[in-house]
């Protein structure tokens, strides 16, 4: 397993999207332990998680606890994995997905991830979505007071801008550590945040990294395509795929790697198979002709 940078720890190069094993068609728990123990096998040492990941309507916390369990369970040395999970989101039982950003709440959010995770400080906590009611910088305060408590030790935010990110660096300062923007071959608006966070050392931890390869869990029907377009828009991924030998979810999640040295991808899994292959992701090498054909 290759390993990257995040707020100066050494994690691996891709991650694991833990979701999946919360939500709509979730595994039964025998399963999704299997899926984090294999992700772990193969040397992930990054887990992606959030207070909101349940089935709608349900307490908080399902994943949080998932990821503690899968976490006990284990046979090896868990010391060196980062437990990343983020604050102000919501899942009624109408199965949208609400924003809620205050300070009080973020605190008492983290205060409870904690809880759930069984950690002394929550390794990486994340603001997952500025909440349009709030101030910006308000919600980002929380997250200093968090760091000030001891209570996170690292901290990021999720679906922001660049404007926001410079706004949340600007408060944070070096306890600023990642981005995690939805990016993909399909969706790619979030390029200005991802050469950003090259300039200012920031993780990018693009979620739904395989949107145009595969449907993830956020991501509307494709049929194994995109939804902005055509399953012949990203065939390159599934040529290059066979002639490594390989499947089109790797080579994509290789390609994500490509684009910045800051990049750690975090694709979601339900299998152990899945888990496994998404890692080896790490170790694919691919040519100046491959990326070539990958598209810019």
């Amino acid at each position: 397993m290759r390993h990257r940078t995040l707020g100066g720890l050494r994690v691996s190069a891709v991650g694991l999207g833990v979701m999946p094993l919360s939500i709509e068609g979730r595994p039964d728990e025998a399963r999704a332990l299997a899926t984090v123990h294999a992700a772990l096998d193969a040397g992930v040492t990054l887990l992606d998680t959030a207070d909101s990941y349940h089935l709608p309507g349900d307490e908080p916390g399902h994943n949080e606890r998932l990821v503690a369990r899968a976490l006990a369970t284990y046979g090896g040395d868990t010391g060196d994995v980062l437990v990343a999970t983020k604050g102000g989101r919501g899942r009624p039982a109408d199965g949208t997905w609400t924003v809620n950003g205050p300070p009080r709440h973020l605190k008492a959010a983290a205060e409870a991830s904690l809880k759930r995770l069984g950690l002394e400080a929550i390794g990486l906590y994340q603001l997952h979505k500025p909440d349009p009611a709030v101030p910006f910088e308000d919600s980002v305060g929380a997250l200093r007071d968090l760091l000030d408590a001891g209570t996170i030790r690292l901290a990021g935010i999720s679906n922001t801008t660049a404007d926001q990110i410079r706004r949340a660096h600007a408060i944070l300062g070096d306890k600023l550590v990642s981005v995690q923007n939805r990016y993909s071959p399909a969706v790619r608006d979030s390029d200005p945040e991802l050469l950003l966070c090259a300039e200012l050392g920031l993780a990018f931890l693009p979620w739904s990294p395989l949107g145009g390869i595969s449907r993830s869990s956020l991501d509307g029907p494709s049929a194994g395509g995109s939804p902005d377009g055509p399953r012949e828009r990203f065939e390159a991924f599934r040529t290059v795929a066979r002639e490594h030998g390989v499947s089109p979810q790797r080579v994509c999640l290789a390609w994500l790697s490509r684009r910045s040295p800051t990049v750690i991808p975090i694709p979601g899994a339900s299998r152990p198979e899945t888990a496994r292959d998404s890692a080896g992701a790490a170790d694919l090498v691919l040519s100046a002709e491959d990326l070539a054909r990958l598209g810019p």
